[in-house]
């Protein structure tokens, strides 16, 4: 278990060019390995990039995952520029509190759904519209955002559509998957293309109606990519929150803890 974490190079293999022992790094680890709650993990080094060093190693093992996940949906699938409107909805989240600074760095404005505890945070973060999620529907209070970059799933998502311009996009890390999931996220394989196909045609409608394109995000982990975040993150561009941290003997309780939905940032393990 466990998908990223910050440490100290202990040894390098014979073909390594980018790393050493002593360097202090940090890194979402491969998919199909995992295996970050643990003393030694063994990561090849396109995945791992030297830890911000204005990060001491708990923020920094809370960056990697949520970070990519924001930096890669905002950039990558909605394109976010200068001007745009964008609607991310659980913002006082792991993912959340990346994608609100990330987009306004990007040049954004932002609305977010965030409860009376979760306002503060995302406010200072710089969100700029803020629905009480507890007390009000988001799809009484915006529309004709330019895009939205769903953290939620369920009914939210399915409601974020009215919300969005014809011509939009909605990019979802917690909806179902669809074709270019498959095609672009997971190595191309035609026979879960066509699964996602059927799977998500129900959203995929619902988007074609509203004239809005429709696009589930699979991260993927890589060093350019963390590197790019260490440098906002060291140019105080990208403020990294952590809501609690577990010794490794309580990781029952910080799973716990997180399965209650209501953690603002990040849970972290220490070893």
């Amino acid at each position: 278990m466990g998908c990223e974490l910050s440490g100290v190079v202990t040894s390098v293999g014979a073909g390594v060019q980018r790393f050493r022992a002593g360097d202090l790094v940090y890194t979402r680890v491969a998919k199909d390995r995992l295996g970050a709650f643990a003393e030694t993990a063994c990561v090849h080094e396109d995945l791992v990039a030297i830890k911000p060093a204005s990060l001491d190693f708990v923020h920094a093992a809370a960056a990697p995952l949520a970070a990519l996940t924001a930096l890669q949906g905002l950039r990558d699938e909605l394109l976010v520029k200068p001007g745009m409107r964008i609607f991310i909805p659980g913002g006082a989240g792991g993912v959340g509190t990346f994608a609100i600074q990330l987009a306004r760095h990007f040049g954004a404005s932002v609305a977010t759904t965030a409860s009376t505890r979760g306002r503060p945070l995302v406010e200072r973060l710089g969100a700029e519209v803020i629905v009480d999620y507890t007390s009000e529907s988001f799809v009484k209070v915006l529309k004709d955002y330019d895009g939205a970059f769903d953290l939620v799933g369920g009914t939210t998502l399915a409601r974020a559509f009215s919300v969005v311009r014809r011509g939009g996009a909605v990019v979802s890390i917690a909806g179902l998957p669809e074709p270019t999931t498959a095609m672009k996220d997971m190595g191309g394989s035609i026979g879960l293309a066509v699964l996602f196909w059927f799977l998500s045609a129900p959203i995929r409608l619902r988007a074609l109606i509203a004239g809005v394109r429709y696009r589930y995000l699979f991260m993927h982990p890589g060093a350019r990519d963390l590197e790019t975040i260490g440098a906002l993150v060291d140019a105080k561009k990208l403020e990294v929150v952590v809501d609690k941290v577990f010794p490794f003997a309580e990781i029952r309780e910080a799973f716990a803890y997180l399965e209650q939905g209501r953690a603002k940032g990040k849970v972290v393990v220490t070893m």
